[in-house]
């Protein structure tokens, strides 16, 4: 498999521009793709796609070998963009024709096939979807930073001023699922950062919130479908 994998802050704020050569083992487009509460707008030869929210690791299947070039959003920000509420998308890959009329994505994936810079024109695409979109909604925001930032649902609940039932309507629509999801999710990202850089594990599960080692253990195992060890390995 290719590791040419890389990455970029994009020109899109809060967006991800990443690149990824292609598999030429012909098993398929990569490795395991961890939940993260984003969302990717995706370029391979000939296709444009949307990866919705992950509730679960997903690992993609063969006959996508790649190249890759891909935008990925920050929480909340995607469906703006694709005018379509991210639980539509939840724990799926769907093409971009599926949510805007095809003629208009045919001529889009042409024109980023034969650019010299497919990532680059593939972010432009995105900045033109922003910029044709509604303005990115600040509670939406205010809600990803506050679960980002290790505070419970309730206490950002109340720090946006709204319901439990409220909150979990919009946070359906903006990131997929619910903010306990989200929160857990989110924890996740947090406790893989901190064991990568060298953080013991014990100490990992204590800075981000689990309640010991074992806990974090099972959370991964849940969420990411592998051991947490393996998974670090790899």
């Amino acid at each position: 498999m290719s590791t040419d994998y890389a990455e970029r802050a994009s020109r899109l704020p809060g967006a991800v521009l990443w690149t990824k050569g292609a598999d030429r083992t012909g098993g398929g487009a990569g490795g395991l793709v961890l939940p993260d509460g984003c969302m990717d707008l995706l370029w391979t030869e000939g296709r444009l796609l949307v990866a919705g929210p992950d509730t679960r690791a997903f690992r993609p299947g063969p006959g996508l070998r790649g190249p890759w070039a891909g935008v990925r959003f920050r929480p909340g920000a995607a469906p703006a963009l694709l005018g379509v509420p991210a639980s539509a998308l939840r724990d799926r890959r769907v093409d971009l024709a599926d949510l805007r009329p095809g003629g208009e994505v045919r001529r889009l994936t042409g024109r980023i096939d034969a650019a010299p810079d497919p990532a680059a024109a593939l972010e432009e695409l995105a900045l033109r979807l922003a910029a044709e979109a509604q303005p990115e909604d600040p509670l939406v925001r205010a809600v990803a930073g506050a679960l980002a930032a290790g505070h419970s649902v309730a206490a950002t609940a109340e720090a946006v001023g709204l319901g439990a039932r409220q909150l979990h309507r919009r946070s359906q629509a903006a990131f997929g699922y619910g903010p306990k999801t989200l929160a857990r999710i989110l924890r996740l990202q947090r406790a893989l950062g901190l064991a990568r850089s060298g953080v013991p594990l014990a100490e990992t599960a204590a800075r981000t919130g689990y309640a010991d080692q074992a806990h974090l253990s099972r959370e991964v195992r849940e969420l990411a479908g592998q051991p947490v060890t393996a998974l670090l390995a790899a």
